[in-house]
């Protein structure tokens, strides 16, 4: 197939119903009846999702990107992944507290969990809901060690050493491989994130797993030796503004968030360098690209192929639409360098992992 034959790609979302699960996002996107009882996941873009229509629906993400390579992922992808597509976008709903776990590495994951083909995972939330008082678990509240660490989990005393952060709606919260982390009670977020589900739990409240009637497993060994044993490095991540209705949320090597709020028609060319993750979390909009156009709803996300050269966003009255791709982390401090930004400033939302 030739690149012509490329264009915005959407996906059949994947559903999960884990334990901790809730009603929110069902109600919040109008899911057809009969509802789940527990949504805890809506896995928006991922590589075995398929493509619902066009001349390629029915083929996997992951299939297309071997096969266009480049073309769909940009050369800057390539020069990393090879024939990957090496993001996953999702929703959580936790209408209960998640597991307290930790995350590998790329260097760990390519080599101790070659066999899953995943990545490390690195990734972010973007608060979407929060009941008040709502907070998540980040980091560890002081330096420890493994012998510390291990006999806390050991007794049952992980929790006081564990720092917590509250957070509301807007908020963004980097979350790089090695952080012990979990997303409490009351919390609806978009979530990008390494191509990776290596999840390693450390505690989990004695809950049991329906499906076997014995408590969710624990990983501990392996989670500790991935774990950041330094305190957690930052909060919340203030974003910076790119442009009029243009925000950088965070940027790392793996991956950039930008928040776009548009009232109007807002024309977008498109880096061929990378694809784009196009998320719709407010209103709706149309997405028009060379002679075609594409209406997205709320909850609906579109992957831009990278050899796209442009697109326009039309919203109906005012939308907010997440925009997820592969940076250059050295053209983006260029930026806001020229525009006489602060460096210490700018490394506070450009993130080293």
């Amino acid at each position: 197939m030739s690149q012509t034959h490329l264009y915005p790609l959407i996906t059949r979302p994947r559903f999960a119903h884990p334990i901790w699960g809730g009603t929110f996002l069902a109600d919040w996107l109008a899911l057809p009846p009969p509802r789940p009882e527990r949504l805890g996941e809506i896995w928006l873009v991922y590589d075995t999702n398929p493509i619902i229509d066009g001349p390629l629906a029915g083929r996997t993400l992951a299939q297309v990107t071997n096969t266009f390579g480049a073309a769909l992922v940009g050369e800057r992808t390539i020069a990393r992944y090879g024939a990957d597509f090496p993001l996953l976008a999702k929703f959580i709903d936790a209408a209960d507290r998640l597991s307290i776990q930790v995350h590998p590495d790329d260097a760990y994951a390519h080599t101790y969990e070659a066999a899953s083909g995943f990545h490390g995972k690195t990734e972010a939330w973007h608060i979407l809901h929060a009941t008040p008082g709502a907070d998540v678990v980040y980091g560890l509240a002081r330096r420890s060690n493994r012998a510390e660490l291990a006999a806390a989990i050991a007794a049952g005393e992980l929790e006081p050493l564990l720092h917590r952060l509250p957070v509301a709606p807007g908020d963004t919260i980097f979350v790089p491989a090695g952080t012990l982390h979990a997303i409490n009670a009351g919390i609806v977020l978009f979530e990008i994130q390494q191509k990776s589900d290596l999840t390693y739990r450390v505690y989990d409240y004695g809950r049991i797993d329906v499906t076997t009637g014995q408590p969710r497993a624990l990983h501990i060994d392996k989670a500790l030796d991935v774990t950041d044993y330094a305190p957690a490095p930052r909060g919340v991540v203030p974003p910076l503004s790119l442009a009029e209705g243009r925000d950088l949320l965070v940027a790392c090597a793996s991956f950039a968030l930008e928040r776009l709020t548009i009232a109007a028609p807002v024309e977008y060319p498109v880096d061929p360098a990378t694809f784009e993750i196009l998320t719709v979390i407010e209103g709706s909009a149309t997405l028009r690209w060379n002679s075609s156009a594409r209406a997205l709803q709320c909850g609906e996300s579109v992957v831009i192929p990278a050899c796209l050269d442009g697109y326009t966003l039309l919203p109906t009255d005012e939308a907010r639409i997440l925009r997820a791709y592969v940076p250059d982390l050295d053209v983006l401090r260029y930026e806001f360098a020229q525009r006489g930004v602060d460096a210490g400033r700018v490394a506070q939302t450009v993130v080293e992992c």
